[in-house]
Parts: structure tokens; C-alpha cells; sequence
């Protein structure tokens, strides 16, 4: 009879039976920004049985995330290891920008603009050139240099990043969990190798309380951009994540009244009167977004480590107004009718070799990072998301090459776990 029963059961039920004999994943993404937000929507997508929490310091979208530019471009890393990065992401955002349903992704043309001074006669040149006449754009009627073309919008395009980020958390709703908190670690037990250990858990304390708990999990990817390389200490030294924050100030200029904003954007050359090398993108909703201002800081591992710029990271007033003037030195109509939005500045994630991390952590089993993606972090977020995913379930990588993005790759004696003893840093004698 029990037989019968199993039998029927099987008839009946054939997904929950499948469902049953598949072992659900319990995955950890710490980090919820682009990037983060990216490997957890990817991981549901690939795997409708796998539990995913994003334990995310702040909000979701609350550091670059939010206050990025947003521009992509198809074929700029041609030639380098980080090529494959930006085709897939690029044609990976052309298909889940409609699919996810947002508004602010679009193709759109680049303009290399050297500054004016003086007799300036770069816009009126500009004009009489058939390629650039029809995408000039109409605010663009100050005191301007050299004017060439950086791309057509063929492969050049934009989005608003936190409206990407919001849009996969809504619509994976069902599989994705947002917990706020910080990490402090992880919890592991003994692998399967004698050297090895496992993931068993998340360490993190709630956001509002200091008291630490856990998140039950067997798979954790640390994807929290410039405050990664904290990861260093959760896994014991097992890799080494040399980073440095550049901290940024960007500026984001109002929709004017009755007036069209042309879409193309601007690379600026230097500008030695302010001290700036803008980048300008006009966004579909008629703000124009600005960064390149200069005087960047430079925030070192340690202080990373320890938190800094995370729960407030303010712009540098004088930067904005530098910023400003030469932003109305170029457009005669801000500087006649222009008036900010908001000011802001956050932090990019920078290796040393601008290369990002991407791919297992020695010595532990389920324990992956994917960090330091330096400008292009909003640019590639599909790809990486994609690319961790596939590592993650798969156990290997067939979208992206990803031996260049070693996350080991300046940590000496990679692999040995480094739990044994050590002289000024170096392991010396058994490392069990």
C-alpha cells in the first residue's frame, strides 16, 4: 500500500517531488548595491529552489549605488582583460532594462569637449561638421574648445543605477530578502579537505542594535564594494584584498522649466581654472548629472576596515562650486537659468592593479568575492552578477574569464587558510 500511495504520489506531484529531492542553497550576499543586488537577482533567476538574504550595512542603492553616474560603454575595455565584461553587461542591460521595467536606461551619444577660454570657436566649429551638428546638444552653448565625437549611441548608453537596484529586488520579491546589519564574519565548521573549511553562517549585528546574531547559510559572497577587503579578517587572513576608496564629489542639476534637455553626454578635458575634468550626462528625466569635479580623497584599507564613509559621506563644498562655474562656463543657459538639485559624493572601490576580485576565497568552501570594480562597477553589474552566479552553482565560471579577477592574487601562499603560525606576516612552519 505505501507503495501504491508513492506511486500515485508520484503522478500527482512530480515538481514537488524534484523540488524535495533537490537540496535548497541558503546564500548569504552581503552587499547591497549594484553590484550585490546583481549576484542575488542572477542566483535566483538561475535557481528558483535557492533561499537568497542581501545583508546590506544601510538601504539598498545607499552608497555608489545611488549616486552614480550610471554610463556604460560597450567597447571601451576592448583589448583588455575586463573586455568581456563590458560586452556582456552592455548587452545584458539592453535586455533587463525592459524586462525589469525601467525608465532610465537608454542608448545615448558621447562628446569629447576640451574647455574654452577666450575667443573660444570650438561650438562654432562643431557646427559646420556633419558627424557632430546632429548631436549637439542644445545646452551646450557656452565657451567650448575642440569638440570630437567619443561614440554615436551605438554602443554608449545609461541607466539610473538605483532604479536597477529597486527594480530586481521587485522583481525577485519572492526569493531575494533584505536584512539590514553589518557583517563581522562568519561562522564555518571543518570541510571536506583536512585544510578546508566550510561556510555554516554570517556573523553581522542589526542595524540599530550592537548586539551580534547570525544568518544561517552554506554559500556567502561578500559583494559590499570599498568596505570588502574587511573580509580579510573574516576568513582569517585566507586572502588579502588591498583596496583604496576614492571618495568623489557629484553634483545633479535640476530639470529646467520648459525647456528640452538634449541626451548626450560629455567627457571634458581639464579644466585648470577650476581644477576639474567633467563628466556630464543628461538623464531622461531632464536632471543633468555631473562628476569629474577633482579633489577626490583617497581612503586607505584601514580606515575602509573600519567603516569610514559609510553611513555619511558628504560632497566638498568648494568642489561643487568649482564645478559649477565650469560646468556654466560651458552652457550659457545654466549658468542663466541653472539650479542644483543636490550635492553628494561617494566612494569607488580601487585594487592596485584596477582589476576587480571575482572568484573563490582560498580554504573556504562557499566563500566567494566579488568586489573592487573601480569606475565600472554600475557598467558591469550584469556580467559580474551573471558571472559570480554561474561560479556559485555551478562551480565554474562559462561566461567570463575570470583567472585575471583571482581574489588571491596578492595574498602569499594562497590557499593554505592561514591559520598557521606567522613571522612579520609570512606563514612559517605547519599550515594546518
Amino acid at each position: 500500500m505505501t507503495a501504491g500511495i508513492s506511486s500515485l504520489f508520484l503522478l500527482m506531484f512530480p515538481t514537488a517531488v524534484l523540488c524535495m529531492s533537490m537540496s535548497s542553497r541558503n546564500i548569504v550576499v552581503v552587499g547591497g548595491g549594484i553590484q550585490g543586488t546583481s549576484v542575488a537577482y542572477h542566483l535566483a533567476k538561475a535557481d528558483a529552489n535557492a533561499k537568497i538574504t542581501i545583508l546590506e550595512a544601510k538601504a539598498p542603492a545607499s552608497a555608489a549605488s545611488g549616486k552614480g553616474g550610471g554610463f556604460m560603454a560597450r567597447s571601451w575595455g576592448d583589448g583588455s582583460p575586463t573586455q568581456t565584461l563590458h560586452h556582456l553587461a552592455f548587452d545584458l542591460y539592453e535586455i533587463l532594462a525592459p524586462e525589469l521595467g525601467c525608465k532610465t536606461y537608454r542608448k545615448l551619444p558621447v562628446l569629447s569637449v576640451n574647455p574654452g577660454g577666450l575667443n573660444a570657436k570650438g561650438l562654432n566649429e562643431a557646427k559646420k561638421n556633419a558627424n557632430l551638428r546632429d548631436i549637439l546638444p542644445g545646452w551646450l552653448d557656452g565657451s567650448v574648445g575642440r569638440i570630437s565625437a567619443m561614440g554615436y549611441g551605438d554602443d554608449t548608453a545609461q541607466i539610473t543605477p538605483s532604479e536597477f537596484v529597486n527594480n530586481m529586488l521587485k522583481h525577485a520579491s519572492d526569493q531575494i530578502d533584505v536584512v539590514l546589519g553589518t557583517c563581522c564574519g562568519v561562522d564555518t565548521e571543518q570541510g571536506s579537505e583536512r585544510a578546508s573549511r566550510k561556510i555554516t553562517g554570517v556573523k553581522y549585528v542589526p542595524r540599530g542594535s550592537e548586539e551580534e546574531t547570525m544568518l544561517p547559510a552554506d554559500t556567502v559572497i561578500v559583494s559590499a564594494g570599498p568596505w570588502s577587503c574587511a573580509a580579510e579578517d573574516w576568513f582569517r587572513g585566507a586572502v588579502q584584498l588591498p583596496m583604496e576608496g576614492i571618495k568623489s564629489t557629484s553634483i545633479v542639476w535640476k530639470k529646467p522649466e520648459d525647456a528640452q534637455v538634449d541626451g548626450t553626454a560629455l567627457f571634458c578635458g581639464e579644466d585648470d581654472r577650476f581644477g576639474t575634468h567633467l563628466e556630464v550626462y543628461p538623464r531622461p528625466d531632464g536632471t543633468i548629472y555631473i562628476c569629474g569635479i577633482g579633489g577626490s580623497d583617497y581612503i586607505s584599507k584601514e580606515e575602509l576596515q573600519a567603516g569610514a564613509f559609510r553611513e555619511e559621506c558628504d560632497a566638498k563644498e568648494a568642489r561643487v562650486q568649482a564645478a559649477s562655474l565650469s560646468f556654466q562656463e560651458m552652457s550659457d543657459f545654466y549658468k542663466e537659468n541653472g539650479e542644483l538639485d543636490r550635492v553628494q559624493a561617494c566612494m569607488r572601490p580601487c585594487p592596485p592593479d584596477a582589476l576587480p576580485y571575482m572568484g573563490r576565497v582560498p580554504g573556504y568552501e562557499g566563500a566567494f568575492i566579488n568586489a573592487g570594480h573601480n569606475c565600472w562597477g554600475i557598467a558591469w553589474a550584469p556580467a559580474c552578477g551573471k558571472a559570480i552566479s554561474e561560479l556559485v552553482l555551478k562551480g565554474e565560471c562559462s561566461s567570463v574569464n575570470l583567472a585575471p579577477f583571482d581574489p588571491s592574487r596578492f595574498t602569499p601562499n594562497a590557499g593554505r587558510g592561514g591559520r598557521g603560525r606567522k613571522k612579520k606576516g609570512a606563514s612559517v612552519g605547519e599550515q594546518w
